[in-house]
């Protein structure tokens, strides 16, 4: 390998760590992020959830919709950025132990391949399962919350 093709690689090597957090991290945060919409879910089925919309309206005054829209999106973005970056990052995460696995193929190490494939075949799947369960709460959540705004303009609760 050149200067060149080596430097790439050590750089590449260290982002796996900060990478493999970052996936565990946003684990953690799709769970939380399911347990609030359970605990939300149960609230609406006891209709005892309060309007999600109501505390920006009242702290506004009479919100319009546009600002209640924007409320909204405000709202939902963790969720949406948590959806769209946790594939990008289990990809990032599977290519990285690739290159080392396939360097230990080339020299016979098949344990040294099993290792780096158990990484990377762990880290897609974490992603992946984190970005399905907060598209699927990011979805249902946008139906709420725009059912909501629907039912504050029906209301005449905004501008």
């Amino acid at each position: 390998m050149t200067a060149l093709e080596m430097g790439m690689y050590e750089l590449g090597r260290l982002f796996l760590v900060p990478v493999l957090v970052i996936i565990m991290a946003l684990f953690a945060y799709a769970f939380y992020a399911l347990g609030a919409f359970a605990l939300e879910a149960w609230q609406r089925r006891r209709a005892t959830a309060p309007c999600p919309l109501q505390h920006y309206q009242a702290r506004a005054g009479k919100a319009d919709s546009e600002e209640l829209e924007l409320v909204i999106l405000r709202q939902l973005e963790p969720l949406r950025v948590v959806s769209r970056t946790a594939p990008m990052l289990g990809l990032v995460a599977t290519m990285i132990p690739l290159g080392p696995a396939l360097l230990a193929l080339g020299d016979g190490d098949l344990a040294t391949v099993g290792e780096q494939l158990v990484v990377a075949f762990a880290a897609v799947i974490l992603a992946l399962i984190t970005a399905s369960i907060t598209f699927w709460v990011l979805t249902v959540r946008r139906r709420w919350l725009l059912a909501a705004l629907k039912r504050l303009e029906q209301q005449g609760g905004t501008a």
